[in-house]
């Protein structure tokens, strides 16, 4: 692997998805200023609304993930104009 190819800013960075809890370490150069506790070091913490370990198609479940009420607003503006 070349050396020097990669920015200042390359660093393990500690993925969480919001919706399980579930935390992987990668490394990355999202800016970021939440920080988290992952196998005893702290790093930065990019925050995801779903991966691989809630994303219906990766679990085989038919689960709905909904983080801001947006199938309930749906719902209500088309059952408004259904009747």
């Amino acid at each position: 692997m070349k050396k020097d190819i990669h920015p200042e800013s390359y660093r393990p960075v500690v993925f969480k998805d919001m919706s399980n809890g579930d935390m992987f370490l990668s490394r990355s150069t999202c800016a970021t200023k939440d920080t988290v506790e992952f196998e005893g070091e702290t790093y930065p913490c990019i925050k995801l609304e779903i991966s691989n370990t809630s994303h219906p198609f990766y679990t085989g479940k038919s689960k709905l993930v909904d983080t801001a009420g947006r199938v309930d607003k749906f719902m209500s503006r088309y059952n408004r104009i259904k009747k």
